[in-house]
């Protein structure tokens, strides 16, 4: 008897632990709150502790509170040049903002002083930087499409001070018609020891580095693939093994098969999943911290879209279409940003 008790009240706790979970990981709605509204485009920004960080189109750049105290903008300018930022990254000292197209000009702002200085620049009429991610302190790195028959590949070993170009010769070839999207600053994703770039247009693929950018290997994708905007458009890890990656057609937007992936090997191998469910064209996908890998939250041509369970299923939350990138605070907040506004999104 004392055994059957004690398998009831365990199996009871179990019970109860389960029906915690389910309803801790389910969002049913999403509240919005505004921090930013401002002519802007904006596809990156990234949060320090009470600041979010953000740039955009005509040299715009600087950082909002969570928690209404000042915020901070400024403009960048460069003689005549109209500057475009679609890549942030931080160490705990400085922002780096880094603009797409010829010239790429990667800019280091001091987050004490708010001193601006020219890092790196890059001139060439087929460059364009699509992503920039720090590992540490020290060692940071930016991908863009290729100038050559490699993908751009710069990086820093002194917290940004510095940043080279990798040669060719250490990367690995891009087939014709192969690049990158600047869509929200996810192709390119570090965690831990692995690094992940996802690319797309006529082909779509996922290239993995486990010695910081040293060696890679490539591995295809299921993404629907063949034409200038298709493919890998973002992607999230959870860990080093967890990952998703979505995009899709970008001409047609309401195509919601082939365009959303899961692997669980790290990118070894990829599964499609809820293929013609949910939604179509995609920006940007992130999971959910402390989910376990089974939360995950997009932002795209078809709205704010949740899944929680790991990418089977889908629920539109929000019909907002002008949302193009989002980075979670914690377990229940973000914040996106996308045409003209920045905000806070709790889930609920």
């Amino acid at each position: 008897m004392k055994k059957y008790l004690f398998s009831i009240l365990f199996a009871n706790i179990i019970v109860s632990c389960s029906v915690f979970n389910s309803e801790r990981l389910s969002f049913t709605t999403v509240k919005i709150d505004n921090l930013l509204s401002e002519a802007i485009s904006s596809r990156a920004l990234t949060i320090e502790e009470n600041k979010v960080w953000y740039a955009g189109n005509n040299g715009k750049y600087g950082y909002v509170t969570l928690d209404g105290t000042p915020s901070f903008s400024e403009v960048l300018k460069k003689e005549e040049l109209k500057l475009e930022f679609r890549s942030i990254a931080q160490t705990s000292d400085a922002v780096f903002i880094l603009t797409v197209a010829n010239p790429a000009l990667l800019y280091k702002i001091d987050k004490k002083t708010k001193e601006v200085s020219l890092v790196y620049q890059e001139v060439n009429e087929k460059v364009f930087y699509d992503s920039m991610q720090f590992l540490n302190d020290k060692e940071g790195f930016a991908i863009g499409d290729p100038t050559e028959n490699c993908p751009s590949f710069i990086k820093t070993v002194d917290g940004g001070q510095t940043w080279q170009k990798v040669s060719c010769d250490n990367l690995p070839k891009f087939e014709s018609g192969e690049a990158f999207f600047a869509a929200s600053n996810t192709n390119l994703i570090v965690k831990q020891k692995r690094m992940f770039m996802v690319s797309g247009g006529k082909k779509s693929r996922v290239l993995v580095s486990e010695d910081k950018g040293q060696s890679w290997k490539v591995y295809d994708t299921p993404l629907v693939q063949g034409e200038a905007m298709t493919g890998a458009f973002c992607a999230d890890f959870y860990n080093e093994n967890v990952g998703i990656i979505a995009g899709g057609n970008y001409q047609k937007p309401e195509q919601n098969f082939q365009n959303k992936a899961i692997t669980k090997d790290g990118g070894k191998t990829w599964q499609l999943v809820s293929e013609n469910e949910g939604f179509g064209y995609v920006s940007c996908v992130q999971f959910v911290p402390g989910t376990q890998g089974k939360s995950i939250v997009e932002v795209g041509a078809n709205g704010l879209f949740y899944s929680n369970n790991l990418g089977k299923n889908w629920k539109q939350l929000l019909p907002d279409k002008d949302f193009l990138t989002l980075r979670f605070i914690d377990g229940k907040a973000a914040v996106a940003t996308g045409k003209n506004r920045i905000v806070k999104l709790t889930f609920e």
